[in-house]
């Protein structure tokens, strides 16, 4: 079966496209570097430094049966030494498995300025949720989290609509007119109503199969999204072809698993991992933790002493040494990915056997470090591409493409191929397009293709919506006022806002007592969805398009009630 070979004595590194395009590290065909065995700790011939050796704590002998991987443990050194941020870039070049991201409701042309290519976010149409008067029943049936008018009239506010809908058909899929009587025999993942006829069902398959290997890169034949495996499997053809051309990402489909191996996203675009059970964010430990015990299992027993495990890693690497809550957040991701079985619940006594599938830890890493002469460069060498392939990525994984923010040639290619680059995407992934005049955002309607939504449930999602549009209303620029892209917000004024905010909504206890924390959390949420950035004097700026979530603006002066005015008609 192939797959990525990370076993004893056998490292895989990245080689050159025989196309002549850079796929980049993950992202294209891979060549076996043969690790030398004579030379404990260094790294075979041409490499640019040495693996840290393996060595015990005093009292504490290596395990035998659990040698870790070079590549492996050279990576979690770079983790555990670098910043958090670099850290979460260094986590996206070296395993791919970040979602997809993208906005969610299309503008609606009647809200504001026409569709056309030419005009700006910030004059354009929105998707700006229209205000609606929602009754005390209907207040109180939206639970104790959710975010309410606490002291002024509901209807002085627009109400901020949930991006989940009920009833809605199931993931990875983008709505279809319904035809009665229509269904994909034998397969549970779509719906009746998919396609219109039966000619239209090989098109629709495929739609979701790449959407959901976007989503999620390793799918499963027995995890979450298990109903979606076979069509990857049937399609699995197609769709090598596909993303290979559109995004030069590498697909491996196995019989129990396929792998989409995604490309880096460069400095400052990675997605961040967070702990599946608590939600915690990783720190540079926990990817060191998470690489450490990585580099282990990849030839690990299948069935392997909890305890067992923990020991064999703080004998490879005694220097790594991190905080339970850093381990335990490592080996949920691990569980998550299925790398490991379910883990108990509370696993501090360490009186459990883990379930291993070496074939799926073999399968996490999308390239290793092995060319690479330290984390930036292994950053750098991910998302290398020629400008069609890496423009394509970023409308692939990212909710807006702004040309300011790429170099020249990128941006000659998108001023280009705006119009046909960006429809092959949204034809191959079920998207669509929308067109301004900084750039260019590929949008999933359902609400499905992305791991961050706005609007959005909850009340930090809710919070973050009610700041950004007024932020958008307060410094929007206005029609034919000269603005160089983004958009300088004053402190004062995010305090302000998120003030009222506070002041006129029933927030959670922690926001209440904590402004610092509301402040953080609402401009982090914005932040990772592109529509608000940090300066490096700790301010911020605001994004074209976070005019998407404001009202349309008034242009015309309202009517006067003086002595001079005219009257209104």
């Amino acid at each position: 079966m192939e797959q990525q070979e990370y076993a004893i004595g056998a490292t895989r590194v990245a080689a050159g496209r025989t196309d002549g395009r850079k796929g980049g590290v993950g992202a294209t065909d891979a060549a076996v570097a043969v690790r030398e065995a004579a030379r404990p700790g260094g790294a075979a011939d041409g490499a640019p430094d040495a693996v840290p050796p393996t060595r015990a704590d005093a009292g504490q002998a290596l395990d035998p049966e659990l040698s870790p991987d070079p590549g492996l443990l050279r990576l979690a050194h770079w983790f555990a030494a670098a910043t958090p941020g670099t850290a979460d870039d260094l986590c996206a070049a070296s395993f791919g498995l970040y979602p997809a991201r993208h906005f969610g409701a299309p503008a609606d042309p009647a809200a504001g300025a026409p569709a056309d290519p030419d005009v700006s976010w910030w004059h354009g149409p929105t998707a700006h949720a229209s205000a609606s008067r929602r009754t005390r029943e209907a207040q109180d049936s939206r639970g104790e989290g959710a975010l309410r008018r606490a002291r002024l009239d509901e209807a002085a506010l627009p109400v901020v609509r949930s991006g989940a809908k009920p009833g809605r058909p199931g993931r990875h899929r983008r709505p279809e007119r319904a035809q009665p009587g229509v269904r994909l025999a034998q397969d549970r993942s779509v719906p009746e109503g998919v396609a219109q006829n039966a000619a239209e069902l090989p098109g629709a398959e495929r739609r979701i199969a790449a959407r959901l290997l976007l989503a999620h890169p390793l799918v499963t034949a027995s995890g979450p999204h298990a109903d979606g495996f076979p069509l990857i499997r049937r399609h699995r053809d197609w769709l090598t072809e596909r993303f290979d051309t559109l995004l030069g990402y590498r697909l491996v489909v196995g019989p129990w698993h396929a792998r989409l191996c995604k490309a880096g996203l460069g400095p400052g675009g990675a997605r961040r991992l967070e702990n599946p059970a608590t939600g915690t964010p990783f720190t540079p430990a926990a990817y060191g933790q998470l690489a450490l015990a990585l580099a282990l299992l990849v030839d690990a027993p299948e069935q392997l002493p909890y305890r067992r495990l923990l020991d064999a890693m703080r004998a490879a690497a005694p220097e790594l040494a991190a905080a339970p809550a850093d381990t335990t957040a490592a080996l949920a991701a691990l569980s998550s990915w299925q790398v490991l079985g379910d883990l108990p619940e509370d696993p501090a006594d360490g009186a459990f056997v883990l379930t291993v599938d070496r074939e799926l830890a073999r399968a996490v890493p999308a390239g290793p470090p092995a060319l690479a002469d330290g984390p930036a460069d292994l950053i750098r060498r991910a998302c290398e591409a020629e400008p069609a392939t890496a423009v394509r990525r970023l409308l692939a994984e990212t909710p807006a493409v702004l040309a300011a923010d790429l170099p020249e040639d990128r941006r000659t290619w998108l001023h280009e191929h705006r119009l046909s680059g960006p429809a092959a995407l949204a034809e191959f992934l079920g998207l669509e397009t929308e067109l301004r005049a900084e750039g260019v955002a590929l949008l999933d309607p359902a609400e499905e293709l992305t791991d961050l939504a706005l609007p959005g449930t909850g009340t930090l999602a809710r919070a973050a919506l009610l700041l950004v549009e007024r932020l958008v209303e307060e410094v929007r620029p206005l029609p034919g006022e000269a603005v160089e892209g983004d958009v300088p917000v004053a402190d004062a004024l995010i305090d302000g806002v998120l003030g009222d905010i506070a002041d006129d909504h029933a927030l959670p206890a922690r926001y209440l007592a904590d402004r610092t924390a509301l402040r953080r959390d609402a401009l982090d949420l914005l932040h990772r969805l592109g529509l608000i950035t940090p300066t490096p004097r700790t301010t911020w700026r605001l994004r074209p398009p976070a005019a998407r979530y404001a009202p349309a603006p008034d242009l015309r002066p309202a009517p006067g009630n003086g002595r001079h005015s005219r009257p209104h008609a």
